[in-house]
């Protein structure tokens, strides 16, 4: 200090102008380098220097367990990754309420409406394009239950429904809309399925003898399929709420071996969670070891299987300030790349999983790597992390890291392709209105950055001045 002072002293008013204009225009050069940096790169480059060069040399110990976590990844998928583009597409959610038994219970006790118009009229789209087909003309129920699906109201949808049994009473889609919206009980939906189960077993048998005699029998034949699988499928759902786990899983194992094309259904997204509450964790691996593939498209339910699975063989024994200390085993480093994978697909889900947001009812169609998403995720799976001591802990201390990884900004990805921007509109017309919906956790500005900006502003305020005022500045310098 008692140097620049001496030096300031002898400044004459054109030198320190041009002293200011040179250190101004410097620490400029620094800004525009340190935030070009960071955009490419996602790191401060002072500190990336400071941290792997300088600190070594003055004797710095790093204190940081490892480092930074790499993934390992084919070269077909980082290519086909970062050639597609991202899209907002919405998924049926394989784990979605009944509509009376538990989305209406909900309202009738809250006075909140959990579903959004727009997730409903989903629903009716999927309800049309599932249970009906070009022949339904040609049966008078069937006729009915094809415009109870377009009905808004429910009260009309139920009616008409109550309208087809009597023109039929093997009527299997009629059943169907009972039970999922005039049932207040999982047991009063589960007979209504039963019923439905009976009618469609009759109905599909039917179609599989006389299938190829014209194109409008393979459609029926499809049709009947759907409802076929539909029906099953929430049998074993019901069973699963029921408590009736092993049931549950007897039947979807059965339903996915009988119709191993519908594997777009994700029955195995039910199959996975049954599973977990039976403690099955072996099972777990297996289904895994299936669906885990580049070639398929990913989920949060998956992603955070993998993840709980590799979580539970150190989680018991993860003390953060004994890793810090003798670094991570093997072990440790593979439940904490899995973790990151898993938050790198959906980075809203440990949020919820930690319990720093509540969790509504889940929607009936979610946003992969959305909110939405997690929110279905949480809602079922949290018990099945609780239940692992350490898991959350594990998740609390490494989740975090993974946004330190990831390249930015958004366009950029590291295993998956680059998180969708457009999520966030897609989750606000999905989740309801009372839910704060969770948006993907912006970088935050690095301190070298905020320090090269100050320097500059400072730097650029002084030459300012000193153009100003030239004499005073040199007084003030030389005081």
């Amino acid at each position: 200090l008692l140097t620049v002072t001496v030096f300031l002293s002898t400044l004459t008013p054109k030198f320190y102008f041009a002293l200011t204009v040179t250190s101004s225009f410097i620490s400029g050069l620094i800004f525009v380098f340190e935030w070009w940096h960071f955009r490419k790169y996602g790191t401060s480059f002072i500190e990336q220097v400071s941290v792997s060069h300088l600190r070594p040399l003055i004797g710095g110990v790093e204190n940081s367990p490892a480092a930074p976590v790499t993934f390992s990844a084919s070269s077909g998928e980082s290519e086909t990754n970062r050639q597609n583009l991202p899209e907002c597409k919405v998924w049926r959610n394989p784990l979605n309420l009944f509509r009376g038994a538990e989305y209406s219970r909900y309202m009738w006790v809250t006075g909140k409406e959990p579903l959004t118009y727009y997730d409903m009229n989903l629903s009716a789209q999927d309800h049309q394009n599932f249970f009906t087909c070009d022949t339904d003309a040609l049966r008078p129920s069937d006729t009915v239950m094809q415009k109870a699906w377009r009905e808004r109201n429910p009260q009309a949808r139920i009616k008409a429904a109550y309208q087809a049994l009597e023109l039929n009473n093997d009527c299997a889609t009629a059943y169907v809309l009972l039970a999922e919206e005039e049932a207040t009980t999982i047991v009063d939906a589960e007979k209504y399925f039963k019923q439905a189960l009976k009618a469609g077993e009759t109905i599909y048998r039917k179609s599989q003898n006389c299938h190829s005699q014209s194109p409008q029998h393979e459609a029926q034949l499809r049709r009947d399929t759907n409802v076929l699988v539909y029906v099953k499928r929430r049998l074993a759902m019901c069973a699963r709420k029921l408590g009736r786990i092993r049931e549950a899983v007897k039947m979807m194992r059965d339903l996915m071996k009988e119709f191993p094309l519908l594997s777009m259904l994700n029955i195995h997204e039910n199959l996975l969670e049954a599973l977990l509450e039976l403690q099955a964790y072996a099972d777990v691996q297996a289904v895994l070891a299936k669906y885990d593939d580049i070639t398929l498209p990913k989920s949060a339910a998956i992603c955070y299987t993998a993840a709980l699975l590799k979580a539970r063989a150190v989680s018991e024994r993860f003390s953060p300030e004994t890793a810090s200390k003798r670094g991570l085993s093997t072990a440790e480093i593979n439940a904490v790349e899995a973790i990151h994978r898993a938050v790198e697909f959906n980075p809203h889900v440990p949020k919820y999983l930690l319990e720093m947001k509540s969790l509504v009812l889940p929607p009936e169609h979610i946003l992969k790597r959305g909110d939405s998403e997690a929110v279905a995720y949480a809602f079922f799976h949290l018990q099945h992390w609780k239940r692992i001591e350490g898991a959350l802990n594990l998740l609390h201390c490494t989740w975090e890291g993974t946004f330190r990884m990831i390249p930015y900004p958004l366009e950029k990805g590291h295993l998956f392709y680059p998180y969708p921007s457009c999520t966030e509109t897609a989750d606000r017309e999905l989740l309801p209105t009372f839910h704060e919906v969770s948006v993907y956790p912006q970088k935050e500005l690095p301190f070298f950055i905020h320090f090269t900006a100050g320097l500059c502003s400072f730097s650029a305020m002084l030459a300012l001045l000193t153009h100003q005022f030239p004499e005073l500045m040199v007084v003030f310098a030389k005081a």
